[in-house]
């Protein structure tokens, strides 16, 4: 595409950054890749989730921006009863829905939208999920559809939920993009018109950016909105997501002032970013892992030793060398040493050809075996470059005689294929959403899970009896003794090798004030403007 036509393509946007008056209400963000669809609760990728949940919509409570502390959002407050078990939310008042071409709101946000909205995630009777059938994997992997067993409407302003146990994590969860508030009434226009489905095509929320238009693998743009109840937090008049798949082609358009940020830059591009004094370059420590997980539904991998053998044949130090270049760390437990209750007495296994041919030889694994090993098509905070990985893997299980055949889909579809379990082994990873263990445990590698987030589709009773009573444990030094000991359990088991953790860097122009890193590793406009 020529600059010309991709000048055209962001409706002269480009232009605009080259100083023109107008241009300070312009950002354009240099993504990288196409959501899935543009309801947060039925995906769980932060490629969705910055595209949907940080643009367009609001929780009842919500992180504050670069912190995983939680604070008031469509709620202004709560009350927690003595048992831990029922959550009283008061809500704000004034609060206005988006206005579109598609949908006009005749109401302010209420007790309704929040039933709405809690009601699909927890009921499959729902007329409205009867209608659009869907999943909702973060609700179902953290059990929060059947541990919600309580929605009452108290008034027009005041809801009160009611859990089936406790959950010490409940707050932090609301706050997090799956449980993003929609319009009952636009629920319900569209359930009569018959056209329910479109409520992932044409959202309608109350965040800081209204939904214009999405050319897929191309752009998403969003206007300003000009009604937002929290002031301040909206600065820019239009943000426009350029999906640009490749990490070079990013950073060539961010030098070239065609874009004001980019996600995820190569390793290999940041000291010359650095160096560049039109561009700044923010870093943090990453709250993340990436890891090769193991499909333990299909043979030969629901066996321990085969598991092993692949394990140690892998160098992890290697991976780091090549695909991190320095701005990441050998990953030895599912969790990043700084959640707390990581647990520290865990090691990897050394790298050992020799024990692991022979760990194959006692599962009875032929030399020459054939298995897929499926390299994601995009960048994720947790893994740069997926397809180098992939690579490097490969020749490690080739010296213990495993051929392994590297798969790619598009990020959607490989996420939907990953969740029905048609791989064998996949590269895959996570950036923590919420601060809390349960966070990394539960909601990858527990039992309710599977067909979800736990894509070694692994269930230990014993691993998930800790998690789940971790869960339901309000005492911090309590939970942290069961959560280190369900990694004891994962590590001998092994449904994943760990990979690393990586350092996060955020590069941007020098015209880009008030961005924030996410600990999450999202991507949102809260408070950004353009000088």
């Amino acid at each position: 595409m020529t600059l010309k036509v991709r000048n055209l393509v962001l409706g002269g946007a480009i232009a605009l950054i080259a100083g023109t008056a107008s241009a300070a209400g312009t950002l354009i963000y240099c993504s990288e890749g196409s959501p899935e669809g543009f309801d947060p609760s039925r995906y769980v990728t932060g490629t969705t989730f910055d595209a949907a949940a940080e643009t367009m919509f609001n929780r009842l409570v919500e992180f504050v921006p670069g912190s995983t502390q939680v604070r008031p959002g469509l709620a202004e407050k709560w009350e927690v009863a003595s048992d831990n078990l029922t959550y009283t939310f008061t809500l704000r008042k004034g609060v206005k829905f988006h206005t579109t071409p598609y949908f006009k709101p005749t109401r302010d946000f209420n007790a309704d939208d929040v039933i709405f909205t809690f009601k699909r995630l927890t009921d499959k009777d729902f007329a409205f999920n009867k209608a659009a059938p869907t999943d909702f994997p973060y609700a179902s992997d953290m059990a929060l559809d059947t541990n919600i067993v309580g929605l009452e409407k108290v008034d027009t302003y005041t809801v009160r939920m009611k859990l089936k146990s406790v959950d010490a994590a409940f707050l932090q969860n609301l706050a997090m993009s799956f449980a993003s508030i929609h319009s009952a009434e636009y629920g319900e226009s569209l359930l009569k018109a018959g056209k329910a489905n479109l409520l992932n095509t044409q959202p309608v929320g109350t965040g800081p950016f209204v939904f214009k238009s999405y050319q897929k693998d191309a752009n998403i743009r969003f206007d300003g909105n000009k009604q937002y109840w929290r002031k301040g937090d909206v600065k820019l008049d239009k943000l426009i997501f350029a999906i640009t798949s490749d990490a070079s082609v990013r950073y060539q358009k961010l030098q070239k002032g065609e874009c004001h940020l980019m996600a995820f830059p190569r390793p290999a591009d940041l000291k010359a970013m650095q160096t560049n004094p039109k561009l700044t370059v923010l870093s943090q420590a990453g709250f993340n892992t990436g890891w090769l997980s193991y499909n333990v539904a299909h043979k030969p991998f629901d066996k321990l030793e085969v598991r092993q053998a692949l394990d140690m044949a892998i160098n992890k130090k290697s991976i780091i060398d090549a695909v991190f270049q320095g701005a990441g760390q050998v990953a030895t437990n599912p969790m990043p040493p700084t959640q707390w209750s990581y647990n520290k007495t865990l090691k990897d296994a050394p790298v050992d050809i020799a024990k692991a041919k022979a760990l194959l030889k006692k599962a009875g694994v032929a030399e020459g075996t054939e298995i897929t090993l499926w390299a994601m098509p995009v960048q994720r905070p947790y893994n740069p470059n997926a397809k180098l990985m992939a690579e490097m893997i490969q020749n490690d299980w080739s010296k213990i005689g495993i051929k392994a055949k590297i798969v790619t889909y598009e990020w959607g579809e490989y996420i939907k294929r990953a969740k029905a379990g048609e791989h064998d082994t996949m590269l895959i990873g996570w950036t923590g959403d919420n601060g809390d263990p349960d966070n990394w445990l539960g909601v990858n590698l527990g039992c309710e899970a599977v067909g979800g987030n736990n894509y070694a589709r692994w269930c230990n009773k014993e691993f998930d009896e800790l998690i789940t009573k971790a869960r339901s444990t309000i005492n911090q030094a309590e939970r942290t003794k069961l959560y280190e000991k369900a990694q004891v359990i994962f590590k001998h088991e092994l449904p994943w090798t760990t990979i690393a953790h990586s350092t996060v860097y955020q590069p941007m122009r020098k015209e880009v004030q008030g961005f924030k890193i996410s600990p999450f590793g999202l991507n949102s406009f809260y408070g950004v403007s353009v000088k």
